[in-house]
């Protein structure tokens, strides 16, 4: 299965996941900080946009993937119902509801910045759609993001140091995804800090450890997370060479625990299910980073042929028929199969 195509017959299949998902309540993980006794709410009343799908940030990506299988296939079977569907949770009065959550005293640091990176990257798939409803709801939720905006413009000089986890608040995904928007939108102020921040945390880093990767819980590489930011940042040629002192004996097919896929040896569990989402994001990871190295590098081929391998160990398993991978690995999949 090639890494870069997307099938109407999985377009259909990912998207009956997300329907399912965006609007199950329960079970649910909310990331509430209480301020009293009267913040005990339900999920759909704290967050009537982005309710369902297990938590804040699964719902989030989940409707960008709705929006983007929609641009894709606007002929799919399912077209009708996602517009439906996301039209609703797309409200101006869920995303006014939305906004005014995130005023709230102790709520600064509210899915900072995994959960702000996917609405970003929702914000930019309806950026510029030629379509009735992606026009309205892009204007629906252009107040949100400028609000995800100005939290990344106000944190990021205080940020002295970045997180290099392979889970939620990793600093290089935030990035990746910020930076994205911030081009496609023409946000300046936000491009230029993120490529200065960028090069502040990582641009002199060599000799990665990359055979500590992953642990077990991982759903990104931090190692190829970085990569896949720095090609972003960097020049061409500069980050070729930048690539090379990052991970010096990846021509040499070492660390061998980066290039093989990792075992998921329960879907049930909702930590161990993580190393599905690891598998696909490595995936799109390392074709992105091969396709910015110059054309005839030795390193293309080992992260393509890696991509593939990585692909193939994960895809079938989307649909694992547990919840606790089925609310977000199709949003990863769609992300790899169609970037």
């Amino acid at each position: 299965m090639a890494t870069n195509q997307l099938t109407i017959e999985q377009a259909s299949h990912f998207a009956r996941l997300a329907l399912d998902g965006i609007s199950r309540e329960y079970p649910n993980a909310p990331g509430v900080v209480l301020n009293g006794p009267g913040e005990f709410r339900s999920p759909r009343e704290l967050h009537p946009a982005f309710y369902g799908c297990f938590d804040w940030h699964s719902a989030v990506h989940s409707h960008w993937m709705l929006v983007r299988l929609l641009r894709l296939f606007p002929d799919m079977p399912e077209a009708a119902e996602i517009r439906r569907d996301v039209g609703a949770n797309l409200s101006p009065e869920n995303i006014q509801a939305e906004n005014a959550y995130l005023q709230q005293p102790n709520r600064r640091s509210f899915e900072r910045t995994y959960g702000w990176a996917w609405l970003l990257k929702l914000a930019e798939e309806l950026h510029g759609w030629d379509d009735a409803d992606g026009r309205q709801w892009r204007a629906n939720l252009e107040p949100l993001a400028e609000t995800f905006v100005q939290r990344y413009l106000d944190f990021l000089p205080k940020q002295t140091y970045p997180i290099r986890g392979g889970t939620h608040p990793n600093t290089a995904f935030g990035l990746t995804f910020a930076l994205d928007y911030a081009r496609t939108v023409g946000r300046s102020d936000l491009r230029s800090l993120i490529v200065s921040r960028s090069r502040d945390y990582f641009g002199s880093d060599e000799g990665y450890p990359a055979a500590w990767e992953p642990s077990g819980n991982d759903f990104l590489s931090p190692s190829l997370i970085e990569a896949d930011l720095m090609r972003r940042v960097l020049p061409a040629d500069g980050f070729a060479e930048w690539f090379g002192r990052f991970l010096p004996d990846l021509a040499e097919g070492k660390p061998e625990t980066l290039l093989q896929p990792a075992t998921v040896a329960d879907r049930t569990d909702p930590q161990i299910v993580h190393l599905d989402g690891l598998n696909l994001s490595r995936a799109w990871c390392m074709q992105g980073v091969a396709e910015a190295l110059p054309e005839g590098h030795s390193l293309g081929p080992v992260l393509l042929e890696a991509a593939e391998r990585h692909a193939a160990a994960s895809l079938p398993h989307v649909a694992s028929g547990d919840y606790m991978g089925e609310h977000w690995l199709a949003s990863f999949a769609v992300y790899m199969l169609s970037s």
